[in-house]
Parts: C-alpha cells; sequence; structure tokens
C-alpha cells in the first residue's frame, strides 16, 4: 500500500491511493503486480460499498487486506505500506531512476513537486523538458502521483509500477551493503507483516528474480458519479477470473459464493 499520509501516520486515517498486489512465483522467479485502482468500487468487507482507497482509512491494513480477499478470492496474509517520504528516498538512495517523461506529464510533475517538497523536505528541482532524464527522488514520488493526463488513474497506476520495477532493477545491482543500509534507513518509515529479519534474509535471494508483466484491475469497467467518481467493475465475476488468469495461470479457477453474490 502507498497512503497519502502527510505525517508518517501509516495505520490510520491514510487513504491507500495505491495499492498494489505482487504474485511471486518462487520456482519460476517471475514477479506480476496489479494495481486495484483507488476509487474502484467494492465491498468494504461490511457490506458497506465503497471506494477501494478508503478501506484503509476506516481500518488500516488489516482491513484493506480482508477487503482484497473478500471482493478478488485471494488469500493475501502479507503487506508492506509506504509514504510520500519513504519512496523518495528510497529512490535517491539508488542514484535515482531513468524516465522517459513525456510532454503533457512536466507541468503536473512539477505541481505535485511543491507539495512534496513541504512533505519530504527535500529541494525542489524543476524537471524542464521531455525525453529521457534522471529523477531524483522528490520527481520520482511526483511522476507516480500524476493523474490528470488523458490516461488518469490508469496511466497513474502505469507509472508507479514502471518506477517499482525500476527500483527492484537498480536494487538487484546495487550490491548487498547497500541494500543493507537503505533497508535500515527506510525500516523505521515502513509499516509491514514482516519483521526486519524476514526482509533481510529475503534480500540475498534478490537477485534470481525479474519482473515479467503487469496490469489494472479491473480491466473491464465503467465510470460512474453517482456516490462520488468511482469505477465499477462491468462484471465483477468475469474481471476476477481474468485477474486469477493473470496471476497464477490459473485457466481452471471458479468464483467463491461471495464474489458471485
Amino acid at each position: 500500500f502507498g497512503v497519502d499520509s502527510r505525517e508518517g501516520s501509516l495505520d490510520k486515517e491514510a487513504h491507500s491511493d495505491t495499492i498494489l498486489i505482487a504474485s511471486i512465483n518462487n520456482k519460476t522467479k517471475d514477479v506480476k503486480l496489479v494495481s486495484v485502482y483507488r476509487d474502484t468500487y467494492l465491498d468494504n468487507t461490511n457490506g458497506e460499498y465503497r471506494k477501494a482507497t478508503e478501506c484503509y482509512y476506516f481500518g488500516g491494513p488489516s482491513r484493506a487486506i480482508s477487503m482484497l480477499n473478500k471482493n478478488l478470492d485471494l488469500d493475501i496474509t502479507d503487506f508492506v505500506t509506504v509514504d510520500f517520504t519513504a519512496v523518495a528516498d528510497v529512490v535517491d538512495a539508488l542514484g535515482g531512476i531513468d524516465i522517459d517523461v513525456q510532454e503533457d506529464e512536466i507541468v503536473h510533475l512539477n505541481n505535485y513537486q511543491v507539495e512534496g517538497s513541504q512533505v519530504t523536505a527535500k529541494e525542489i528541482v524543476p524537471v524542464e523538458y521531455a525525453g529521457l532524464q534522471t529523477l531524483n527522488g522528490l520527481q520520482a514520488l511526483s511522476y507516480c502521483r500524476i493523474r490528470y493526463t488523458a490516461s488518469l488513474d490508469m496511466g497513474r497506476t502505469e507509472r508507479q509500477r514502471r518506477v517499482l520495477g525500476m527500483l527492484f532493477d537498480k536494487a538487484k545491482i546495487a550490491g548487498l551493503s547497500s541494500i543493507f543500509k537503505i533497508m535500515d534507513d527506510v525500516f523505521p518509515m515502513v509499516q509491514t507483516s514482516l519483521s526486519k529479519q524476514d526482509i533481510l534474509g529475503l534480500i540475498p535471494t534478490l537477485i534470481g528474480y525479474k519482473f515479467t508483466d503487469s496490469t489494472g484491475f479491473p480491466q473491464k469497467f465503467k465510470f460512474s458519479n453517482i456516490k462520488g467518481s468511482i469505477i465499477v467493475p462491468t462484471d465483477l465475476v468475469n474481471n476476477v477470473v481474468e485477474l486469477h488468469k493473470f496471476l497464477y495461470n490459473d485457466q481452471d479457477y471458479t468464483p467463491s459464493s461471495e464474489v458471485v453474490a
């Protein structure tokens, strides 16, 4: 989860505007990512339908995980939650990331730097031209937040997955000593179900894994303004079936009664 907390609160009264599900295949070493669009209209675990992002605000990570498991027929048990500062610090610690910035993204990227600088205390360095360039932590954070281009939130989640993939690739070549130092610096800014020792134990195996594909959920939807601007899956069952095919290559998956209902 990526939350919109400006004060460092990771467990309450923060919306999970970024919701990413990772499927990690330990046999093939393949990693797949799915972004659940923040405005997706789902059962918030109590029969009350709200935007997916709001579930975290009212019930923290445990309720948000229950929401994903109930609506998408998943069995998620572990999570990591980060805020703006953690993302920016990791990018800076890895030396920035190379992004092909589009012309229509520049104004929004620079606008987001203003608030981002206030939250992270990092200096604003305006992006002045389109094209491939190295973004620092504040710039990359701002790039991840853009959702006012023609691609709306779908484009925003694509940017987030792109940045995460690049961070993953940079981490694999950074060396264990650098990664351990980043872990020490950033872990206090993270809330997770995993212990620090759990994560440290996983780091040496990082090199063998690779991102292979990513997508957004739901794939088939419509926009509605019935209860604010929301994304409504046009057929939740079929969307969930396609999700399981993507995440697990499960061609024989049968939706549970909760999803069908």
